[in-house]
């Protein structure tokens, strides 16, 4: 099944330098497709990230927005950007938020999460992957080669932590999920024996929220993705949480609500030593 995708990240910034430049020229949308010939509604679409612009295209609105020199070099090259293909633009059966998701979690500079259910995605066993998004079938069929596909993507996703230039992420885990059974005793000794390897990583740092202290803060799992400043252009953190049915995206409106109730959650669980001990006791439990 083919699904519409949503813009990226890239898209999205160099959408909104184009629209800030415009206003700033004094210009109307109608005025910039009057100068250059184009429809409104083409000139709106680009703005809106709806469609991808072209690299002419941004050639000449830069020379309508009299943009020269550095910064001139820097929009095109963060059009050249967006441009590019992604590699999950082969997985045309994914649900379109899933994609979405992907799409800003691949250009995060640093991830947030806390998990409530089951361990996160980024740190994963493909077995115990399996069992996860296989427990869907019990919702939702997936036919077997969709299965192994969700699970080829998710270990995919997983690159992001051991690139050149690897994403920050920390997390924040609720006792239970070392407990909770996914799949057999194997697929729970690997996962944990998987995750004490991963803290061992200079940009992975996880805290256990242990069941035995009074929770003030009782949230659904949710994934803070916060943005680095590219060519000056900054992009607003964004949270995502889950339902049975969608994926939703928080403006940053709320992101800050979620800023805290992770701050406070981090200062609840046990420090990263002692949660490492807890990971191996865990483990050897199993």
């Amino acid at each position: 099944m083919s699904t519409s995708r949503g813009p990226s990240v890239r898209q999205r910034r160099l959408a909104a330098e184009l629209r800030r430049l415009r206003e700033r020229m004094g210009l109307t949308g109608d005025e910039v497709a009057e100068r250059l010939t184009w429809s409104t509604a083409k000139v709106s679409r680009i703005e809106n990230a709806r469609t991808g612009a072209k690299i002419s295209d941004v050639h000449r609105l830069l020379d309508l927005y009299e943009i020269d020199d550095g910064r001139r070099g820097d929009l095109i090259s963060l059009a050249h950007d967006a441009a590019e293909r992604d590699w999950w633009e082969d997985y045309r059966d994914l649900p379109s938020p899933l994609a979405d998701f992907i799409a800003l979690e691949s250009e995060a500079s640093a991830v947030r999460e806390w998990g409530s259910t089951v361990f996160p995605g980024l740190l994963q066993t493909e077995s115990y992957a399996r069992h996860v998004i296989g427990g869907w079938s019990a919702l939702a069929t997936l036919p077997p080669q969709e299965l192994e596909r969700r699970v080829e993507v998710r270990m995919r996703r997983q690159e992001l932590l051991r690139r050149a230039n690897p994403l920050e992420l920390s997390v924040v885990m609720d006792e239970a999920v070392l407990q909770r059974r996914i799949g057999d005793r194997k697929v729970m000794r690997e996962q944990l024996e998987h995750l004490c390897g991963m803290t061992e990583l200079p940009n992975v740092t996880v805290h256990i929220l242990p069941l035995d202290i009074a929770h003030s803060v009782l949230a659904e799992t949710f994934i803070l993705l916060e943005f680095k400043p590219v060519h000056d252009i900054v992009f607003p953190d964004i949270v995502h949480t889950e339902s049975l049915t969608i994926s939703h995206f928080a403006d940053e409106t709320v992101t800050y609500m979620y800023r805290l109730a992770y701050t406070n959650l981090a200062g609840q669980a046990w420090g990263t030593d002692e949660s490492r001990r807890r990971l191996i006791e865990a483990r050897d439990a199993w």
